[in-house]
């Protein structure tokens, strides 16, 4: 149950896009955007103080390691599983 409760929670912070508007506006100061996905990318919304934060480092660490510095998204690209994603960030709160 907390660990349903804990996803809950990530997703709403995250704050998954869901429609084209949302997908193109710029994230509200303090927030950068992400997009996260193996295949098709998922844009979510993420507070800047995760990059201070070891785990959400040693994803962007590995993206890194595996596919080099291109962001053709317009933001930082992680090609990890959506799920894998969601369990860093919501260990982050």
């Amino acid at each position: 149950m907390a660990l349903v409760r804990s996803l809950l929670g990530a997703k709403n912070i995250l704050g998954a896009a869901t429609s084209k508007r949302a997908a193109s506006a710029s994230p509200p100061k303090g927030f950068l955007a992400v997009y996260v996905g193996e295949i098709q990318k998922k844009r979510y919304v993420v507070p800047i103080s995760y990059l201070s934060q070891p785990s959400f480092q040693a994803l962007l660490n590995k993206s890194e390691e595996e596919f080099g510095f291109n962001h053709p998204m317009g933001g930082l690209t992680i090609p990890c599983p959506e799920d894998t994603f969601i369990a860093v960030t919501s260990r982050l709160q």
